[in-house]
């Protein structure tokens, strides 16, 4: 009863109202406001990080027009590059015309690599593969090919001739559609 004794005030208030199931109610949802398209948001990146080791990760636009970024570089992205690239992007759009939320962050320590950029910037530090069947590597990230990666393991193994196990360095070669997910490591 105090819902619709709400709704029925509202309305009566509201300059907006619809008809929904014979009932005349407030519009709450501006079915015209604009929604930022990925491909402008992406395009606007890449020309503010050209010329830079930045490289964009990924980027998502809700239907609420909320902006979420993230970007990397090799030799990792300090707040203040976030923030620069966050006014960049803000000064592209009319907070008058476009209502969005913006988020720029740096690629996350211990999140799974989303491109190919960050496997280079991995060469010679640690990782954990998992593979599509699911078995968990974990060694040093040696090569980067054009389509596969290689990895180097240190692995306890009984050795012939010797009563206790060994550490053994192993190589493992993966091509991009064996791995599920490579993040990195991070050892103190």
């Amino acid at each position: 009863m105090f819902f619709r004794t709400f709704i029925s005030n509202f309305a009566s208030k509201s300059k907006q109202i619809v008809s929904f199931r014979g009932q005349k109610v407030p519009y709450f949802i501006d079915i015209n406001r604009h929604m930022i398209d990925k491909k402008t948001i992406t395009e606007i990146i890449e020309n503010e990080i050209a010329d830079t080791d930045l490289f964009l990760v990924d980027v998502s636009v809700s239907s609420g027009n909320a902006i979420s970024v993230v970007i990397d570089s090799y030799n990792g992205v300090p707040i203040i590059t976030c923030i620069e690239l966050s006014k960049a992007i803000e000064g592209h759009f009319d907070r008058e015309v476009e209502d969005f939320e913006l988020q720029v962050a740096s690629a996350g320590i211990g999140q799974p690599f989303q491109v190919f950029k960050q496997y280079h910037k991995y060469i010679n530090k640690d990782v954990e593969v998992l593979t599509t069947e699911g078995i968990k590597f974990s060694g040093k990230l040696i090569t980067v090919g054009d389509n596969e990666i290689e990895i180097e393991v240190e692995e306890m193994e009984k050795v012939e001739g010797k009563k206790k196990k060994q550490l053994v360095v192993k190589n493992y070669s993966f091509t991009l559609d064996q791995i599920k997910s490579t993040k990195d490591i991070i050892t103190f």
